[in-house]
């Protein structure tokens, strides 16, 4: 089992037993954070991808101290932001929603983009009793563990991403019948394509991860539609094998940080008949390679 590490003084990372995630315990997100906090906690997430920190009752603001400790703001499209807060989004769920919960598909935040953002960054403010974890696949391990035959296959091919079957005038929000308390910005914006490296190289770690998710990745640069889908099913199916899978249960109060440039995520529901909500904030990232 992976052993717990000091950041500072009292500070501890202790990863879970496959190094994928880990907690970090002792500090208080609420007061600014010492250069040497700070660089830990940067260490921590490029070795474990994910990491929650419990019982941060942190306002609004130091929601957004906390983000911009860790970098720049990223942009956060389709979805209305919370008044007087154009970088914090409120994910929320109310008792009679019928609405599928927001993000219930296999994704990497924002991948779309040009420079999709490094980190996102969410904190329980009210936690239904049941139901509502956030599952986490590792890129990484689930790349590490292809052939080599396959790794020099991909290591040249580019994936294709896009927003349009979210987010699209034709996409799934487009075509949505029940209300959501979220507002979602249905834009031909999200129609457009550009592409990634489908194999990321960390800017930190320098470790390679895949870098597609169902949700986004719509096929691959010189080959048929036919082709690529047949390699994505095979790589999504892959990456989401329990061995690479973190299955994180929220608490009232938590902060959860990941890393959307070596994994992706999805939301569970199973809350029908409880309040759910979350505030949300990104941080900036850089062009893919």
């Amino acid at each position: 089992m992976a052993t717990s590490t000091n950041l500072q003084g009292a500070v501890q990372v202790i990863p879970h037993e496959n190094g994928f995630g880990a907690e970090i315990s002792g500090i208080d997100l609420a007061k600014p954070l010492s250069e040497s906090a700070r660089a830990g906690i940067l260490r921590a997430w490029a070795d474990h991808a994910v990491l929650s920190f419990r019982d941060q009752p942190l306002t609004l603001d130091q929601l957004e101290a906390f983000t911009l400790a860790i970098g720049p703001f990223g942009r956060d499209p389709f979805i209305q932001s919370m008044p007087g807060r154009p970088n914090v989004l409120e994910l929320r769920r109310e008792p009679n929603e019928k609405a599928t919960n927001f993000g219930a598909g296999w994704h990497s935040d924002w991948s779309f983009q040009e420079a999709p953002p490094a980190a996102t960054l969410l904190r329980s403010e009210v936690t239904p009793p049941v139901g509502g974890e956030t599952f986490f696949a590792d890129g990484r391990r689930a790349y590490d563990d292809l052939s080599e035959t396959l790794q020099r296959l991909l290591a040249p091919l580019k994936a294709v991403h896009s927003a349009g079957r979210a987010y699209g005038v034709q996409g799934i929000f487009a075509r949505e019948t029940e209300a959501r308390t979220m507002k979602i910005l249905v834009s031909e914006e999200a129609d457009t394509q550009l592409s990634h490296p489908l194999v990321r190289t960390h800017p930190l770690s320098g470790r390679k991860a895949l870098y597609i998710s169902p949700v986004y990745t719509v096929g691959i640069e010189g080959m048929t539609e036919k082709e690529s889908q047949a390699l994505l099913t095979f790589l999504f199916a892959h990456m989401i094998q329990p061995q690479y899978i973190y299955k994180h249960h929220w608490t009232e109060g938590a902060l959860l940080m990941w890393d959307n440039r070596c994994t992706m995520h999805l939301a569970k529901g199973g809350y029908d008949g409880h309040l759910r909500v979350m505030h949300r904030t990104t941080v900036a990232g850089e062009i893919p390679v």
